[in-house]
């Protein structure tokens, strides 16, 4: 490997990446990597691998029933679950492993691709990413902003508009980001967050359960024209990849103690055997409780007391402020690195004011988005198409050719090949169904609907 650098052609750019701005902090103990205003080398991967299961059990899971298995139906829906969460694993952990290369350790994807490939793909990598992690913010205000409402609906039939909701989320999630500042900060919330989701999934899944049974009239057809359902199909495909990657490997890798690797992969598997089974049952339960009929967000459509409804809600809305946090976090780290003083401590006065601003910003213009377009499922299928899956399942593969590829077996460079083809194929197809249901929602509802 000593000699590689001179075989990639992000070499010679590679300063430009080193350092993103001159006022960022040093990388503690690696001269070499990435400055930043947030902290590394710090956690455990216990930490992050409870941060991986909450994030991935978040408000999402109670739309998967209907984003996912309702276009499958039982027998594809079982099948392309599997098929993903096989991949995911195996593209995360891939990329785990190229976390350093020559000695280099990369704290961002972008800068790891720049690297290997050079300036335009640090800048697609970029685009992509960040584009993934806003549209995922939108998700979760969107998802927040309806549990809210449905909390109101629980005890005044006479709701107020959506989009008050959403106005009250951006609120809660920037108060969060500004007293929360970095990754490692959210050590102190994961208990609570622990708490919250085994509350409202256990709440919706007993529930659903409940309903379940008593619904003797349930039907798993599939309904719509051939073009209609091949489209959706794909649409749930790109649910499925969220359902399981976060696009932020690299991010979330650098807050690690070493060994990083080690680390990460032990956090993964936390991922997949801890938080799959209760992200894939909710999805299973809720479609086997209520068929084709499954709504897009399930606490509207349980029943029983009054309760129940409520603590679901709530625990819900209250779990997504942790959960949003760590996926918005590496958009934070680039504007604190680009626009605090590194001479002083993130809780000075003038990094206060000035993080405030840049959180009041961000989550201002996602929330003001979401208010026109209130489009709850397209934020899902079309994060998972255009964004998570070049980053989780193509790109790994790129970047194993491009560092081993010389002395990888014909058979191990096959099979990555396979992985990019493939993985690019579903790309094109899957952003072409997203980009086609956005097209219909917006024919469907105007600007600023009350959904």
């Amino acid at each position: 490997m000593a000699d590689l650098a001179a075989q990639l052609p992000g070499q010679k750019v590679a300063a430009a990446f080193d350092v993103e701005c001159s006022n960022g902090r040093k990388h503690r103990g690696d001269s070499l990597a990435p400055n930043s205003a947030h902290t590394t080398d710090h956690d455990s991967w216990l930490q992050v691998g409870v941060l991986l299961v909450t994030g991935f059990t978040s408000g999402y899971v109670l739309s998967y029933s209907s984003l996912i298995l309702r276009p499958l139906g039982w027998l594809w829906g079982s099948l392309c679950m599997a098929f993903i969460a096989f991949f995911s694993l195996y593209g995360n952990c891939l990329l785990a492993e190229l976390n350093a290369i020559d000695g280099r350790r990369f704290i961002r994807y972008r800068d790891l691709m720049g690297y290997v490939f050079g300036r335009k793909m640090y800048y697609t990598t970029y685009v992509l990413q960040y584009s993934m992690l806003v549209l995922g913010n939108m998700g979760f205000i969107m998802l927040a902003a309806k549990s809210l409402k449905e909390i109101n609906l629980a005890f005044d039939a006479s709701a107020l508009r959506l989009q008050v909701y959403i106005v009250i989320t951006g609120a809660v999630y920037f108060i969060f980001s500004v007293l929360v500042p970095t990754m490692s900060a959210m050590r102190e919330w994961l208990g609570l967050s622990v708490l919250l989701t085994l509350a409202y999934i256990g709440t919706v899944t007993a529930t659903s359960v409940k309903d379940g049974m008593s619904n003797s009239v349930k039907s798993y057809h599939v309904d719509g024209s051939t073009a209609g359902k091949i489209f959706n199909a794909f649409g749930a495909v790109s649910a499925i990849v969220v359902s399981h990657n976060s696009g932020l490997l690299p991010e979330m890798q650098s807050t690690l103690r070493r060994p990083a690797v080690k680390n990460m992969k032990a956090a993964l598997l936390m991922q997949f055997t801890v938080g799959l089974p209760i992200y894939y049952g909710v999805t299973v339960i809720g479609y086997w409780a209520y068929g084709a009929e499954v709504s897009a967000y399930l606490p509207e459509q349980i029943s029983g007391p009054k309760w129940a409804k409520v603590l679901a809600n709530l625990a819900m809305f209250v779990q997504s402020v942790v959960s949003q946090h760590m996926f918005l976090t590496p958009v934070h780290e680039t504007l604190d690195t680009m626009y605090l003083n590194p001479e002083e401590s993130l809780w000075s006065y003038t990094n206060m004011k000035r993080r405030s601003l840049l959180r009041a910003i961000v989550f201002a213009v996602n929330s003001f988005v979401v208010a026109m377009f209130p489009f709850m499922g397209d934020f899902v299928n079309l994060l998972g198409s255009f964004a998570l899956l070049p980053l989780s399942l193509v790109f790994p593969s790129m970047i194993f050719i491009k560092v081993k590829g010389r002395t990888a077996s014909f058979t191990t460079k096959a099979w990555h090949w396979l992985n990019i083809i493939l993985f690019s194929i579903f790309t094109i197809l899957t952003t072409v169904s997203a980009v086609r249901l956005i097209i219909e929602n917006v024919r469907i509802y105007h600007f600023f609907a009350n959904t």
